[in-house]
């Protein structure tokens, strides 16, 4: 009998049992710690925004399995009392762990069985959800953190960003997808939602006074690094029902029989995406409308740092930085008690792993950033806080080669004190495996996680070296590897010497600054 492939073996257990059908057993094994987890169980966990995690920081006698814990912020969305909520979780039950991610969602570690339950509970009485945060499922949809509050968006999306959510929130006719699948919505006029890596994106434009949505589809990064590909434009009333198109065209067609070829962007590589087109606009009865292709902003300007006036009067938005998305459990105390003495209740995740608090009165905003500041959140961040993103890293995925949170932070600190008044714009990111939950390569600088040789030729965690990467549009590029690999005491001083030759270079846009040193083998040699 042949051997049975991981893609086989995926599509036949969710066949066997909906990945919705899990929590049953959840409860089972958290009620009887002596029924060992069927690894079949653990593969459907992902329905309920659960990842078997890294051994490495468990003590030597510990052999529980521990897990990574993912919870769905819809439009990235926190409040007060939900800060409050998974900041006891992340005491009780996940050693102070608590993250933001680049899918605007928050994630816990060290989770066990056993306690799921009662995270589950605790977690549905503050109106959050773990349902479909990961899985071959739709995704949290990404959006823009200021939509509704914004001066300068060009329409307000918030009800058709709640009506995709309530069609996707643990639909079971979408339970069961070839791959996951990440849908975007935005009416920013910086673009930050980032269209260009989004299954299936709507991105707004001011068209002869009519604001019309660019759809664009088929993007991604990983085993589907694909700009997406611009197909038409609708108006926002015609968004969900694309969305429920394309969601049952992927559905019925896509390409199951390899995990590495099954996102969107693989069944539009196959049909082609004139036959694509072709077959959204025979289900919607209607063409999509043709007009000139819009300009978009450059990746490292996508952000909304700082104090700005918000549409609803007397009240400001403060965009916030954080060391690559950790919060902690005593980071979320910290600024649920500093936004409940600002009058402030509610924040928003950023794609950047950062953070937007949406709605201070306009007289508290600045003692609000001067009390973010005395814990490390910053209103208005170096260029190198700003913009450095970390995947989960070594310490927690069993994926990652290499260490990236602690590294990332360090490497910040680093460059600021090397660069104190540098104000470019400049984007990290430290991924610690070949995937790309870091986004490494649409940045300017990528660290990629790779085995390496230290100076004793013995092999060790490390990095591989990516330039050149940013998102604009049909501008965009993904970023090419330098053929350097670095150990992770030479990040530091790699990347100084990067920022340093780009300022004492005739340059002045970072972005085309590393596209021509990608290939000069003599600067990259010697980074060294």
């Amino acid at each position: 009998m042949a051997k049975e492939s991981p893609a086989a073996r995926i599509q036949r257990i969710k066949l066997e049992k909906s990945g919705l059908e899990v929590l049953a057993d959840i409860k089972r094994y958290a009620a009887d710690s002596s029924i060992e987890l069927n690894p079949e169980d653990i593969d459907r966990f992902k329905w309920y925004g659960l990842y078997s995690q890294n051994k490495n920081l468990q003590p030597a006698d510990d052999e529980n399995l521990y897990f990574m814990l993912r919870v769905k912020l819809e439009k990235g969305a926190m409040t007060v009392t939900q800060m409050r909520e998974v900041a006891k979780l992340s005491h009780e039950f996940a050693k102070g762990q608590a993250t933001l991610t680049t899918r605007q969602d928050i994630q816990f570690h060290n989770i066990a069985v056993s306690n799921l339950p009662e995270i589950f509970d605790r977690l549905q009485t503050v109106g959050l959800s773990t349902v479909f945060a990961a899985g071959d499922v739709p995704r949290n949809v990404a959006s823009c953190p200021v939509a509704g509050v914004d001066h300068t968006e060009l329409i307000d999306v918030n009800d058709t960003i709640d009506a995709v959510n309530d069609y996707f929130r643990g639909n079971k006719d979408l339970v069961n997808l070839p791959r996951k699948y990440k849908v975007g919505i935005s009416a920013c006029s910086k673009h930050c939602m980032g269209h260009e890596i989004q299954d299936l994106s709507f991105t707004a434009v001011k068209l002869n006074d009519t604001v019309l949505f660019d759809v664009s589809v088929g993007g991604g990064l990983a085993s589907n690094k694909e700009i997406a590909t611009h197909i038409g434009y609708v108006t926002k009333e015609q968004i969900l029902e694309v969305v429920k198109v394309v969601s049952v065209i992927y559905k019925e067609h896509g390409l199951r029989e390899k995990r590495t070829k099954a996102r969107l962007g693989h069944l539009i590589a196959q049909w082609g995406i004139e036959k694509f087109t072709n077959e959204i606009e025979t289900n919607l009865g209607y063409k999509l409308q043709e007009t000139q292709t819009q300009e978009y902003t450059t990746y490292a300007k996508r952000e909304h740092f700082g104090v700005h006036a918000s549409k609803i009067e007397n009240t400001s938005y403060i965009g916030c930085a954080i060391n690559g998305g950790k919060l902690g459990a005593s980071g979320l105390d910290s600024l649920a008690n500093a936004l409940e003495s600002a009058g402030a209740t509610t924040i928003k995740a950023t794609s950047t792993q950062n953070f937007i608090i949406t709605d201070v009165p306009t007289s508290n905003a600045q003692a609000l950033v001067e009390e973010l500041a005395t814990f490390k959140i910053d209103a208005n961040p170096s260029a190198f806080k700003a913009r450095t993103l970390s995947c989960t890293g070594l310490n927690f995925c069993k994926f990652a080669v290499s260490e990236t949170k602690d590294k990332a932070v360090e490497l910040s600190e680093y460059l600021e004190a090397k660069f104190p008044d540098f104000e470019d714009t400049l984007s990290i990111s430290l991924n610690g495996c070949p995937n790309s939950c870091a986004h490494p390569h649409i940045v300017d600088i990528g660290l990629l996680g790779a085995k390496v040789k230290d100076e004793d030729g013995v092999t060790i965690p490390g990095f591989d070296l990516i330039l050149g990467g940013n998102l604009e549009g049909i501008n965009s590029s993904f970023g090419q590897k330098a053929k350097l690999k670095v150990r992770p005491d030479q990040v530091n001083g790699v990347v100084e010497k990067i920022v340093s030759s780009y300022i004492e270079s005739e340059h002045t846009v970072i972005h085309d600054f590393m596209k021509e040193k990608v290939n000069d083998r003599d600067f990259i040699e010697n980074l060294i």
